[in-house]
């Protein structure tokens, strides 16, 4: 019996997550530790915050355009795995096995296995032993040619990414519940950290018009831009989940859209905080990025740092759980169509989830938490995403011409011209990234042409 009739016999997945579970995996998956530690990298490319600001406002735009773009497929296309169907009904299965191989070997994981590095950095804040190493192996493929060195903390996030693991694993209704509450309240806490430093009396107004000395220019401009992308990736998390919406015509959509604008605010709302409180030099100095801990010590203490690890640990929970649910849709996708191991488009009879798919993503990523630091890690992440994020914005064109017949509930405000400047800056960010970090591009680049063999077998 081939692959294609065991899995025609497989209990399917069911439509659990409503509206509120949609935006929650938009928001909490995209907000994770990046707007808590990557203000740093980007004052230290560009050197002044007005310049900092700029960027994230540029990041916005982009991520908004490519949501905007993104809920046309969404809506005419409601499947499980996202991308990978857009890309499969635009250019055919060939960019469709790529898409779907990046983001399961190389995008996705290295994203989980970046927020759990971020997870035990901060937990460190608690418990200094964690940065202790637990186990060194004598092979220069260490930081800088050194030995490979696993550390406690690191074996604690991949416990922390194997329980969200489980969670997911016992159904998509627990796993989108968990992601509601736990988003909710870290965004309440993200909230009270604005708050504190807005209106906690330690700000000056002159530390926003502060700068630094820095490569700036072009390079510096797209090194911010860089991080600043990996602080809003995750936006385009909900439509992996599409066939597991309620009425995705309409949510997701709605959730792409008012999600991203959201994200914004809050974005641009933390920076504000930050920048006022301290100066760009301070938040360029900021060890290990920590911006937001070292904000709240100047208003709060010791205690104030503490209460951010506390918010950045409740945020990078919310955003792994929303990737591990998000991301194990993709391989699924794949393994329904053939292009993947069979065993991957397997559903679970009483849960209704693709448990095999979880279970392959979050060991993998685990792996991944062993592979790097934090910066290395959303480096590969960014490149192969944004070159995917591209060819699927540009297959809403493609599709308006392959199939004009297409039912579309929902037509991308703008079009051409959003999808267009989004592949455009997206192309150009791909360039810049291949040029700045060419270590970590390469990287990324060889784990695509690895499933080369797999796609022709």
């Amino acid at each position: 019996m081939d692959a294609f009739a065991e899995t025609a016999k497989q209990p399917e997945l069911r439509r659990d997550l409503g509206p509120w579970a949609a935006a929650a995996i938009v928001v909490g998956t995209t907000i994770g530790s990046g707007i808590f530690l990557v203000p740093t990298d980007m004052v230290q490319a560009v050197g002044s915050v007005h310049m900092v600001f700029l960027v994230w406002i540029v990041g916005g735009l982009m991520t908004l355009f490519g949501a905007l773009t993104y809920a046309e497929l969404a809506a005419a296309m409601p499947g499980a795995g996202g991308e990978y169907v857009y890309l499969n009904a635009a250019y055919g299965p060939f960019f469709g096995f790529i898409y779907g191989w990046t983001q399961m070997w190389v995008a996705k994981a290295a994203s989980i296995a970046t927020l759990a590095t971020g997870f035990f950095g901060y937990l460190a804040n608690f418990a200094p032993g964690l940065t202790g190493v637990w186990l060194t192996i004598p092979v220069p493929i260490g930081p800088n040619g050194g030995p490979f060195e696993i550390r406690y903390g690191q074996l604690l996030a991949i416990s922390v990414v194997l329980f969200l693991g489980g969670v997911n694993y016992v159904g998509v209704k627990v796993g989108g519940n968990v992601q509601v509450f736990v988003t909710i309240l870290k965004i309440i806490l993200i909230g009270g950290l604005i708050g504190f430093g807005l209106f906690g009396g330690a700000g000056n107004t002159a530390n926003l018009s502060s700068s630094v000395p820095a490569p700036g220019g072009f390079t510096g401009f797209f090194a911010a831009l860089v991080a600043a992308l990996w602080a809003y990736d995750g936006w385009n998390n909900g439509v992996m989940v599409g066939s597991e919406i309620k009425n995705p015509q309409r949510n997701l959509p709605l959730t792409l859209v008012f999600g991203t604008l959201a994200i914004m605010g809050i974005y641009l709302a933390a920076n504000i905080a930050y920048f006022y409180v301290l100066s760009g030099a301070e938040v360029a100095a900021a060890e290990e990025g920590r911006v937001a801990a070292v904000m709240m010590r100047h208003v709060m203490g010791p205690v104030g740092a503490s209460l951010v690890s506390v918010a950045a640990m409740l945020s990078i929970f919310a955003a792994l759980n929303g990737s591990i649910l998000s991301g194990s849709r993709v391989p699924y996708a794949m393994a329904r169509d053939g292009y993947f191991f069979a065993s991957a488009a397997r559903v679970h009879p009483q849960f209704r989830t693709p448990f095999v798919s979880i279970i392959l993503l979050s060991v993998w990523s685990s792996l991944m938490v062993l592979s790097g630091r934090y910066k290395e890690l959303y480096t590969i992440v960014i490149f192969p995403s944004w070159v995917l994020y591209g060819m699927t914005a540009a297959a809403a064109i493609v599709l308006r011409k392959k199939r004009p017949d297409m039912p579309r509930p929902y037509r991308v405000v703008g079009y051409p011209v959003v999808p267009v400047l989004f592949v455009i800056v997206a192309s150009i960010l791909v360039y810049a990234t291949l040029q700045g970090s060419p270590r970590e591009s390469a990287i990324g680049l060889v784990l695509i042409a690895a499933g080369l063999p797999f796609y022709f077998h």
